[in-house]
């Protein structure tokens, strides 16, 4: 239990032993720098259960507590604020029981406890990953991280939507104009090469709108009756048919996809555990709507379609199958979460990692399954994010001007390359280990610059101002980090031992922000914000550097305190390389 919990506990005890009267909570906060103490209670909300002089009230509560806790030194009272001091001797043993604890922080997953599927990525297959992926794929990775220190047991997932129209407006551009063109034959990724189609598609589809409207049609009949338009609509019948051909150059061209998938990823540094394809789960939901209707969740209209009305819940009616028997994609999402739980039975909950454009679809998907009667749907979120936009305004996949993931991790790269030379620090460095640390302060830049914002929050994503050395960044993070390990490489002493001594108020501060770190990651997974873990290693760096300039460390002239301060540094780093894993983010040894 931490210092703040047993306060906590002495607090409600000592409130019931001077005035029975119980109090529900406790309030703290930071002691403001021009009062002695180190943890604060607020008095103010305790008036509420007993009338008083919140300064007498805090007197008396202050005497209580110093009495009774043995970690508590002294006290004050500033008007409805009790300041207290914590004794030296908790820090010390505290810092002695987490010093040799490589995984501080976390823990253990319990077996008996359910598992929970992180779902995120989840691309269509007929173009590469943008700029939006990456938000994506950043905040689904280090969430289901995050969860997994907190003690659960996590699943990495996501569905590849590799069928539908949309594919098949690819399929057929190459299939026209691509004259046999293949990834190796190009020397393009294959994810760019199909989505380089895609956009021929759109091109030529407006010439051919353009025609027809020259022809006497309206834009809508265009639209409509573009004959590239009628090719892509036969191909996805054919698909669904079964054509050999068709199913041919469908997996052809997925499979090139795929690969330049395989490779953002890895470079991304984000991998899934098992891979769900929308080919395989299109028709899946249909089944349960037959049971739905026979619980009465479902009802059926004249035409024959299949409808749930969630109108008592504040919603809508929602159609769950067309009049003519298909699937809508609400039907094929109940179903895989059913065959999501069958495939994996200690799933218990699941996490959905989709922009905030769906909010209202998994609003009303969880309220079904609820319907449908499934204990896990109670424990189902939506991590719904804000969109990314660039200084240059909105992105259009059809257009081909979006970010492309590639791309961008390529600029951040040059970027930390180019900052780095200009701060010109890289002496004695090889051109290998030159490469592998701006890719390591690149990604990193783009890493936290995304995560450290708040999921639900829109980002104006800026590359150049992500790669600063000072502020809120992740070089800056990296950087202290790195400052930490010359430290240690200059500390040609034994440091391996606990030492007792009497600690500086800037160790003691640090002290506190290493003691919340546990905390902070279970906050981060019962929020799912990795933002909460961002910020608090920022804090810690912080910190950590106004102890820097404070303090001597090594040319401290007392050995014991020379050791501990070493000792301090040590796991400072160790924190933020833990915390920085959570992120997806890489740390260097040196910079």
């Amino acid at each position: 239990m931490n210092i703040q919990n047993i306060i906590k506990t002495k607090v409600k005890e000592g409130f019931l032993a001077l005035y029975d009267v119980e109090i529900p909570s406790v309030e703290f906060q930071a002691t403001r720098k021009e009062f002695e103490g180190d943890i604060t209670v607020v008095v103010f909300p305790m008036l509420r259960y007993k009338k008083g002089n919140p300064v007498q009230i805090g007197s008396e509560l202050g005497n209580y507590i110093v009495e009774n806790v043995a970690e508590i030194s002294n006290f004050n009272v500033v008007k409805g604020f009790l300041n207290l001091v914590i004794d030296d001797n908790y820090y010390l043993n505290f810092f002695n029981s987490i010093y040799q604890d490589a995984n501080y922080g976390f823990i253990s997953p319990k077996t008996d406890e359910k598992a929970v599927m992180v779902e995120y990525s989840s691309p269509n297959t007929n173009k590469p990953l943008h700029l939006g992926h990456v938000r994506n794929n950043l905040l689904g990775y280090s969430v289901a991280e995050i969860i997994k220190a907190a003690g659960k047991k996590v699943y990495k997932t996501q569905i590849i939507n590799d069928r539908g129209i949309h594919i098949c407006k690819s399929m057929l551009a190459w299939e026209k104009f691509g004259n046999g063109e293949t990834p190796d034959s190009t020397g393009l990724k294959g994810d760019k090469l199909v989505g380089n189609y895609y956009v021929k598609f759109d091109q030529e589809y407006k010439k051919e709108i353009a025609q027809l409207i020259a022809e006497g049609k309206t834009e809508e009949e265009a639209k409509k009756q573009a004959p590239l338009l009628l090719e892509a609509q036969e191909m996805l019948q054919k698909w669904e048919a079964g054509d050999e051909k068709v199913v041919a150059l469908w997996e052809t061209m997925n499979a090139w996809v795929y690969a330049g998938f395989d490779t953002t990823y890895k470079n991304m540094g984000v991998n899934f555990d098992t891979l769900y394809y929308e080919s395989d789960t299109y028709l899946l939901g249909k089944d349960v709507v037959q049971q739905g209707l026979e619980k009465g969740v479902f009802y059926k209209k004249e035409d024959g379609s299949v409808w749930c009305d969630l109108t008592e819940d504040g919603l809508d009616e929602k159609i769950v199958l067309r009049s003519d028997g298909t699937a809508v994609y609400m039907t094929q999402d109940i179903g895989t979460a059913i065959q999501r739980v069958k495939d994996f039975p200690d799933v218990g909950g699941m996490v959905y990692t989709v922009g905030n454009e769906q909010d209202y679809h998994f609003q009303v998907l969880f309220l079904i399954l609820k319907k449908l009667g499934f204990d896990w749907a109670k424990q189902l979120h939506h991590l719904s994010y804000g969109m990314v936009d660039l200084p240059s305004g909105k992105m259009k996949s059809r257009e081909g001007t979006v970010v492309d993931a590639d791309d961008l991790m390529v600029e951040m790269t040059s970027t930390a390359k180019e900052i780095s030379e200009e701060l010109g620090k890289l002496d004695g460095y090889s051109d290998a280990e030159k490469n592998d640390l701006y890719k390591t302060i690149g990604l990193g830049a783009l890493k936290y610059f995304i995560l450290k914002v708040d999921p639900k929050k829109r980002i104006l994503f800026d590359p150049k101002s992500s790669v600063d050395f000072q502020g809120n960044t992740g070089p800056f993070i990296q950087y202290t980090y790195a400052r930490i390990q010359s430290i240690i490489r200059k500390s040609n002493f034994d440091y391996s031992k606990p030492v007792a001594i009497d600690l500086h108020e800037k160790e003691k501060e640090l002290l506190k922000q290493l003691e919340i770190y546990p905390d902070v990651i279970q906050q981060a997974a019962e929020n799912y914000s990795p933002a909460v873990i961002a910020n608090y290693t920022y804090d810690l760096v912080k910190e950590f550097n106004s102890f820097y300039q404070n303090v001597s460390i090594l040319g401290e002239e007392d050995f014991n305190i020379k050791i501990f301060r070493v000792q301090l540094s040590k796991k400072v780093a160790e924190t933020i390389q833990s915390a920085f894993s959570l992120l997806g983010i890489k740390v260097p040894k040196r910079m």
